[in-house]
C-alpha cells in the first residue's frame, strides 16, 4: 500500500501542500509516498505541419520539470519516507490519479485545494471536486498554503458524526486509523444555530439547542459503545455549534497534527465518496487537513 499524491504540473510551488499533507499521513501510517503528476495525453493522430510531434515534446519536458520539482519538495517535507515522482499522460486528471491508484493500490489519494479561496481553508478545485463524487478510496484534501514540519505525524483525528449510518461507518474507519497510527479520537457533532439547523418548533431556539446536544450525545455514546474494543485509548466527544459553519469549527481548539475525517453521504452511491451539503460546508470551513471516506 502507498499514499498517492496528485501533483499539479505547475510551476507555481501549489504542488507543495498535497505533498507536505501526503508526507504527514504517509509517515503517520508507516507507507511510502508516490507523487503523480498527470501531463496533457499525445493526440491520438498524427496532424499536418508536426504539431502532434510539438505538442508531445512538450507534455515530456513539462513532465520532466514537475517530476523535478517534486522530487526536490519531497528531499525537503518527506526526507524520512521511500518516495517516487513520476509523470503521467491522461485526459483527465481524477481519472488519472484514480487509475494510478488502482494500479498501485493506494490506500488514500491525496490533492491540493482550488486557487480561489482563503489560505488555510480546503477550497474544492474542479479535480477534488470530481474526485468527492467518484472515489471509491479516502480522499485528503489538503488547505492551501498547508505545510508540515519535515517530522509531522498525525496527533489527533476528528471524526464528524452526524448520528446516521454513514457517519457511523465513518467513525469505525477513524477509529481503526487511530489504533493503527496511536493517534487521539474526538468525536463532534457540529450544527449551525437558527434556521439551517433547527425545524420550526413552538419551543424556543435555546431548548430546541439544549436537545439537539444531548440527543448528538446520546447518539455518539451508543455509536462509541458498539465500537468498544476497537477504539483507541484517548477518546473524547462533543458538539461544536455556531452561527455558521465556519464558527461551529472554529469553536474547537485545533492544534497541528489535527485530521478532520468526514464520511460520505448517505444519497451518495456504495462505496464511493460523495458529499451532501452539510458535509461540504464542513470540509470548506475545515481549518485543518481532511479526509473524506466513502
Amino acid at each position: 500500500m502507498t499514499v498517492l499524491v496528485g501533483h499539479p504540473p505547475r510551476a507555481d510551488g501549489s504542488g507543495r501542500a498535497p505533498l507536505a499533507y501526503g508526507a504527514l499521513l504517509a509517515r503517520s501510517a508507516g507507507l511510502p509516498l508516490r507523487a503523480v503528476a498527470v501531463v496533457p495525453a499525445p493526440w491520438p493522430t498524427p496532424l499536418p505541419g508536426g504539431t502532434d510531434r510539438e505538442h508531445a515534446a512538450w507534455a515530456r519536458e513539462l513532465g520532466e520539470a514537475v517530476v523535478a520539482e517534486a522530487r526536490a519538495t519531497l528531499a525537503e517535507v518527506a526526507p524520512d519516507l521511500e518516495t517516487e515522482a513520476v509523470a503521467v499522460p491522461g485526459r483527465s486528471v481524477p481519472q488519472q490519479l484514480l487509475a494510478e491508484a488502482e494500479r498501485v493500490g493506494a490506500s488514500v489519494v491525496a490533492v491540493g485545494s482550488g486557487d480561489d479561496g482563503a489560505w488555510g481553508r480546503v477550497v474544492l478545485g474542479s479535480a477534488a471536486d470530481r474526485l468527492l463524487h467518484s472515489a471509491p478510496l479516502p480522499v485528503a484534501l489538503a488547505p492551501r498554503g498547508y505545510t508540515a514540519a519535515a517530522d509531522a505525524r498525525v496527533r489527533r483525528v476528528t471524526c464528524a458524526f452526524r448520528g446516521d449510518r454513514a457517519s457511523e461507518a465513518a467513525l469505525e474507519r477513524a477509529a481503526r486509523m487511530c489504533v493503527r497510527i496511536g493517534a487521539a479520537l474526538r468525536v463532534v457533532t457540529f450544527g449551525v444555530e437558527g434556521r439551517t439547523m433547527f425545524p420550526p418548533e413552538v419551543r424556543g431556539e435555546a431548548d430546541v439547542l439544549a436537545a439537539f446536544v444531548e440527543q448528538a450525545g446520546t447518539a455518539q455514546a451508543a455509536a462509541l459503545r458498539r465500537l468498544a474494543g476497537s477504539l483507541p485509548d484517548d477518546v473524547t466527544s462533543r458538539t461544536a455549534t455556531g452561527r455558521d459553519w465556519t464558527h461551529a469549527l472554529g469553536s474547537l481548539p485545533w492544534d497541528d497534527g489535527d485530521v478532520l475525517v468526514v464520511g460520505s453521504s448517505p444519497a451518495g452511491l456504495v462505496s464511493r465518496v460523495f458529499l451532501g451539503s452539510s458535509a461540504t460546508k464542513i470540509v470548506r470551513s475545515s481549518p485543518v487537513p481532511v479526509v473524506v471516506v466513502p
